[in-house]
């Protein structure tokens, strides 16, 4: 931005060096020009100082968010590792037998639906097919 400025400001010293006469229409445009020339580079330069500030800032935000995020996805791998190692989390569910009103245990990972699955209490099978037509919660029916 300096080198516009720059550029300016000769233009304007050549314009008072040449003792332009304001009074004449012809001197008089060729002055204001030079005027509103060197608002335009103040404001290029203003422009300039305030994108500068811009930047900066963008670029310190994005230091925090990369920071936000390695926090962020560094905790949530650890948990995966939780995970995976079986500390912290249980697949297990509870049942309750539909016979006897047994609760149990049970791991939706070994369960096979679609074999018989007894209830070691009652020896009755935990999921029974249910007839055509009927409804398997009974809130559902409303």
């Amino acid at each position: 931005m300096s080198k516009l400025t720059d550029k300016i400001s000769y233009l304007q010293g050549l314009a008072e060096g040449m003792k332009l006469n304001p009074e004449k229409d012809s001197h008089r445009l060729i002055l204001e020009i030079l005027d509103v020339l060197g608002e335009v580079g103040d404001a290029f330069e203003a422009l300039a100082e305030s994108h500068g500030e811009l930047s900066d800032y963008v670029e310190s935000i994005d230091e925090d968010l990369a920071d936000l995020e390695a926090d962020l996805y560094d905790d949530e791998d650890e948990e995966l590792a939780e995970d995976e190692d079986g500390e912290d989390f249980e697949s297990s569910i509870e049942y309750e037998c539909p016979h006897c009103g047994t609760v149990i245990q049970l791991d939706p990972d070994d369960v096979d639906f679609d074999d018989d699955a007894k209830c070691p209490e009652c020896g009755k099978d935990l999921f029974p097919e249910l007839p055509e037509g009927a409804v398997e919660d009974p809130e559902e029916e409303d």
